[in-house]
């Protein structure tokens, strides 16, 4: 057995999806693009894709964790495997050439993981300056409709191709971790995502969302304390102590790892068609696999009124404008 490859620069474990059931040639001659792919749930993703038998091209803005993620990649699979180009997914340019040099590399690309946002602009509408609100949608809804601008159009040519999008809550409601500017560019990148499955029926380019909730290796003593609440705005005094089994696949206390994450993202990828117009949260994903973790005879059924279902296409249009419970009885 190979020595697993190791890094100083990012929070990896060992990857191999086999006992997740996959197969390692499964997404043999495909190319990916992963946004966000040098750090957490993109990282997670851009190496199981690679393990699948894809070729990968990782774009992130940090030079750093970009250039390892390359290396690592291409250690664990083989050379040539992975690309990065450093990209501020903000930036017209920088998308542009993002797909040249993908192009330029491997000739095409079939798979699109738009992944990439900042998880610092997290903040409340009423303290957070309105920079931050318009950051977080130039990252998610302008970012994502560019990177689709650049890449899908050769899909549709082509009649082939996946685009998925790493989506989330679509309000903030305590004690979820995503707050409201994160949420609102999440939430305008995934109406983007969703009119673009309408777009392209029928082109044999399939579209879906993935909610990688719970998936992290986070060093949490790293991170800025969350705001204070505004006044008149304190958390009801019985709301339950936030902690991270609140999170992830049910049974299962503590963060998924991104390397799971990937394994999700990788079956979802070869079910595309399955998954196109509509989107699934990561634990919806492991119990479609059959995925062994953390255990499913031991993990708990779903409460009552929390199964997930599909939704019709006319629900998903109107879930935005059927966003409360109406009027009071």
């Amino acid at each position: 057995m190979a020595t697993p490859v190791t890094s100083t620069i990012l929070n990896i474990e060992p990857i191999d999806l086999e006992y997740a059931g996959l197969k390692k040639d499964s997404l043999k001659g495909e190319v990916a693009v992963v946004t966000g792919g040098a750090s957490n749930v993109g990282l997670g993703y851009a190496r199981a894709i690679a393990w699948a038998g894809a070729k990968v091209v990782v774009a992130d803005f940090n030079a750093e964790a970009g250039a390892e993620t390359e290396r690592v990649i291409n250690a664990e699979i083989g050379p040539d495997t992975a690309l990065f180009v450093k990209t501020d997914v903000t930036k017209e340019e920088d998308i542009k050439n993002l797909a040249a040099k993908a192009f330029a590399k491997f000739g095409k690309v079939d798979l699109l993981i738009n992944n990439a946002m900042n998880m610092r602009l997290n903040g409340p509408i009423l303290s957070s300056p309105i920079s931050d609100l318009d950051q977080s949608y130039a990252i998610s809804g302008r970012g994502v409709a560019m990177a689709i601008k650049e890449f899908v159009p050769a899909m549709v040519e082509r009649g082939h191709g996946v685009v998925t999008y790493s989506a989330t809550q679509f309000h903030y409601a305590p004690p979820m971790v995503g707050g409201t500017i994160y949420c609102a560019g999440k939430a305008a990148a995934t109406s983007v995502v969703m009119s673009l499955a309408n777009e392209v029926k029928d082109k044999g380019v399939y579209v879906f969302c993935l909610t990688p909730a719970g998936v992290g290796r986070f060093d949490f003593s790293k991170m800025p304390p969350p705001p204070p609440p505004e006044p008149g705005q304190e958390p009801p005094k019985d709301m339950p102590k936030f902690d991270m089994s609140m999170f992830g696949m049910p049974g299962f206390h503590g963060m998924i790892p991104p390397e799971a994450g990937g394994a999700a993202m990788v079956y979802s990828l070869l079910h595309a068609q399955e998954l196109h117009g509509s989107g699934i949260i990561i634990s919806d994903a492991f119990t479609a696999m059959n995925f062994p973790y953390p255990n499913q005879a031991t993990a708990p059924k779903p409460a009552p009124g929390m199964e997930m279902h599909r939704l019709s296409d006319m629900e998903l249009t109107m879930a935005f404008c059927t966003m409360g419970s109406g009027f009071a009885k």
